[in-house]
């Protein structure tokens, strides 16, 4: 169950200011237009898929590149001062210079600095991950995102940004993915379960 913090906010949020209380509570939080949203703890089936597939990306990240599980992303979407977007992709990409960046300044990691935002689709997110998430990476120019489907077979949805059109979505793949960008990529899906 997630927590839920005894006195939320009563206005709408920056992204500093839901660091701050973010800080101060336990939780899954993450920042939608100023409102704080809480997602469900996941299933075990989700944190299996989760693990499984972090160990297969590991090796082949680039070392210019970071591979982290479930961190605040600022999606700078809207000017520091005015209510702000704050997402926790079940994994993210990052440079390392973003993390050198986030390590002398303090503050939260940003859409600029991820390459890559992966969502695993579970009950209650579904509407989420496909439609609200993808807007809002494509909208904050994160370069990749990845929707993994786990129902019947893992499928995996790879977006790729196009310009001032959003995301491009491909075909959903199940089986073996593989890709060249952001970096050259396989993954065996099936091992996911």
């Amino acid at each position: 169950m997630t927590a839920v913090p005894p006195q939320r906010p009563h206005h709408l949020l920056t992204v500093a200011e839901f660091a701050a209380f973010h800080d101060a509570t336990e939780g899954r939080f993450e920042l939608q237009e100023g409102n704080i949203v809480s997602s469900p703890s996941p299933t075990p089936e989700h944190q299996l898929c989760l693990k499984e597939l972090q160990m297969q990306l590991t090796p082949q990240v680039p070392e210019h590149m970071a591979l982290i599980p479930e961190v605040d992303i600022d999606l700078a979407l809207t000017p520091s001062h005015r209510p702000g977007f704050v997402r926790i992709p079940d994994l993210v990409v990052v440079t390392r210079k973003g993390l050198a960046r986030r390590r002398a300044e303090g503050g939260l990691l940003r859409a600029d600095e991820a390459v890559l935002a992966i969502e695993i689709v579970a009950d209650g997110s579904r509407r989420t991950d496909h439609t609200i998430k993808h807007g809002e990476y494509a909208d904050a120019g994160i370069p990749h995102y990845w929707i993994l489907e786990l129902d019947d077979r893992p499928v995996l949805i790879a977006c790729h940004t196009a310009g001032e059109f959003g995301y491009v979505d491909a075909a959903p793949v199940g089986g073996t993915f593989s890709a060249e960008d952001p970096f050259p990529v396989r993954l065996d899906l099936d091992q996911l379960r």
